[in-house]
């Protein structure tokens, strides 16, 4: 019958035996991700080129000044205030629904080509010219669009608002409405 193990002696590798599996490892590793590191090292190349290497090493080499300086700047109310107009112009933009805002656009821009082709000349343009015009329908079509357009613009856009900075005009209508409506005077 076998004898019991009882110690277990584990293989240890001398430092030159695990240096040469590391090394294994490594050129394997490189030969695998090839293309990855000769586009990445392309890339180094061109920031190098470009002097942004150096940028970045001075940095970070810097880096609580750099930190510092920029904290100091954002503190400042102009620069707060742009920061808030731009994270509200981005939000604003994300809610723009471009299926709807491309054909607008592509009118806008054949307007302009109008425009463009246009000969100015000493010919007025009277009332009766501007009543008559409106039996053409391209004219008819975009005065109907313009009016559209400012309809939407003349609507109430309160509810929809993401700003909650209270700015006097707001205050100062906001008191009006309250004035109004305890005279009954407001619908």
């Amino acid at each position: 019958m076998a004898k019991a193990i009882k110690k277990v002696h584990k293989l240890t590798l001398s430092e030159e035996e695990q240096r040469t599996i590391d090394l294994r490892e490594v050129e394997d590793a490189l030969v695998k991700n090839k293309e990855a590191i000769m586009q990445t090292l392309e890339i180094m190349n061109h920031m190098q080129d470009k002097g942004i290497l150096s940028l970045l090493n001075g940095l970070f080499g810097q880096g609580d000044k750099v930190l510092d300086i920029a904290v100091k700047a954002m503190d400042k109310p102009e620069n707060t205030n742009t920061m808030k107009n731009l994270l509200l112009l981005l939000g604003t933009l994300g809610m723009i629904n471009v299926r709807q805002l491309e054909p607008f656009l592509l009118k806008i821009d054949a307007g302009i080509a109008r425009v463009a082709e246009y000969k100015d000349t000493e010919e007025k343009t009277g009332y009766f010219d501007l009543v008559k015009s409106l039996k053409d329908p391209e004219i008819n079509r975009a005065v109907t669009i313009l009016m559209q357009f400012l309809k939407g613009m003349g609507q109430d856009t309160e509810p929809y608002e993401k700003t909650t900075q209270d700015t006097p005009e707001k205050r100062t209508n906001q008191t009006k409405d309250k004035t109004l409506e305890k005279n009954g005077q407001r619908s």
